[in-house]
């Protein structure tokens, strides 16, 4: 029976750190948890999970801190997480028997953004326990280089993508003060890779993008457009460049270069439920612009892709409501609630639609739930819907 050894490095995870190892302690045969210069309780949490801590000096390198948690590692199998970053239980089954298999190298992971418009990735995150295996760059590090020249010499291993999410990572919603001194840690080290790499498509496209949401608009589109030039670029990074571009052509108005990059995004030879970043904001424009039609067709991608996408009904219910369609859009708005039940939102423009066909107590009850969960998420938009409905003579809410 094959085991697996959980590795990560921390720094300061008091709060994440416990979801996290709550999420794998009955997976993983050991925790192996490397500390790069924790003050508060991260190492006191790690030790009474059962984990074997170990210290590590910081250097601005990622690699050479996951490579040291490597060092440590007993089991068969790697698995690789962070503290903002739980497992799915419905992947454990999955991932239990994939490592059964012989010819199994690396296992890659559908990780989803939650509750951030960032998109979706696929990342390298269970692979054999082969000293040859090791992490490369200083950021956004990876295995991938490593994995590459094995597969030159020994061609018969397989990468499988396991089905499905299986990982949930809520790094992106870290307090302002927090982000902003990652963000600041993460320009630093990617610039001075970028230095000695120039022409690096994936930095290109993470520091790029970095750049653009910093506010540095036009240094960010000229490192993404940048990064574009390289020969050999893979479909996952190409993706990720032209998604970016598109944000960026949509932020600076250009509306057709913006669609443009959309489109190349989705074209892109990958797993369909990693497109939804690039259709759900290729929609959101084609809507902004009046052409309904077009919107309804990408955001139906969405739903392809990913049958549990709630926005994805959301967004298709907006469409249809504003193409006169209220009965499909109501449907929409339903099913989205029934994947989501906390979606404010889809309730709210349920009631608006429901009122809309004469359907007055059942829009008044979508009201009241809209108002109930604007208010538990402390949105200023609840008390704004109760003076809406006040003023058409409605009382809803408190």
């Amino acid at each position: 029976m094959m085991n697996l050894s959980l590795c990560m490095i921390v720094r300061d995870e008091e709060k994440a750190l416990p979801g996290c190892l709550k999420s794998v302690r009955d997976l993983v045969s050991e925790m192996i948890v490397v500390d790069t210069g924790s003050i508060d309780h991260t190492i006191e949490i790690a030790k009474n999970f059962g984990a074997s801590v170990y210290s590590f000096s910081w250097r601005d390198d990622f690699s050479a801190a996951r490579n040291e948690s490597l060092k440590y590692a007993r089991g068969d199998w790697i698995l690789v997480l962070d503290a903002d970053e739980v497992l799915v239980p419905e992947c454990i089954p999955l991932l239990q028997r994939a490592i059964q298999e012989p010819e199994v190298l690396v296992m890659t992971l559908l990780r989803q953004e939650v509750g951030t418009p960032h998109p979706d990735s696929l990342v390298s995150r269970v692979f054999r326990n082969d000293p040859q295996i090791t992490f490369s760059r200083p950021y956004h590090e990876l295995i991938d280089d490593s994995v590459a020249d094995i597969l030159q010499r020994e061609p018969h291993w397989r990468i499988v993508e396991l089905p499905g999410v299986a990982i949930h990572h809520t790094g992106y919603q870290t307090d302002a003060i927090a982000q902003r001194q990652k963000v600041d840690r993460a320009r630093r080290i990617m610039e001075s890779y970028l230095a000695n790499h120039p022409n690096d498509s994936y930095i290109c496209s993470k520091l790029g993008a970095l750049y653009v949401e910093s506010g540095n608009v036009r240094q960010g589109l000229d490192l993404l457009q940048r990064g574009l030039q390289s020969p050999l670029i893979e479909p996952a990074v190409l993706y990720e460049l032209h998604y970016h571009l598109g944000s960026t052509y949509s932020q600076m108005q250009q509306w057709a270069k913006a669609e443009q990059h959309y489109r190349a995004a989705t074209e892109q030879p990958i797993s369909p439920r990693m497109k939804l970043g690039a259709y759900t904001n290729w929609g959101s424009l084609l809507q902004a612009r009046g052409d309904r039609v077009g919107a309804r067709a990408v955001y139906q991608k969405t739903i392809e892709a990913d049958p549990s996408f709630a926005i994805g009904y959301f967004n298709l219910g907006l469409t249809l409501k504003a193409m006169g369609d209220f009965s499909a859009a109501i449907a929409h708005y339903q099913q989205a609630i029934h994947l989501n039940p906390t979606y404010a939102e889809a309730y709210q423009n349920l009631g608006v639609v429901l009122m809309k066909v004469g359907r007055i107590s059942e829009s008044l009850e979508a009201f009241r739930q809209a108002i109930d969960l604007h208010q538990q998420q402390n949105s200023p938009e609840a008390e704004r819907l109760q003076q809406t409905l006040q003023s058409m003579g409605f009382f809803v809410g408190d």
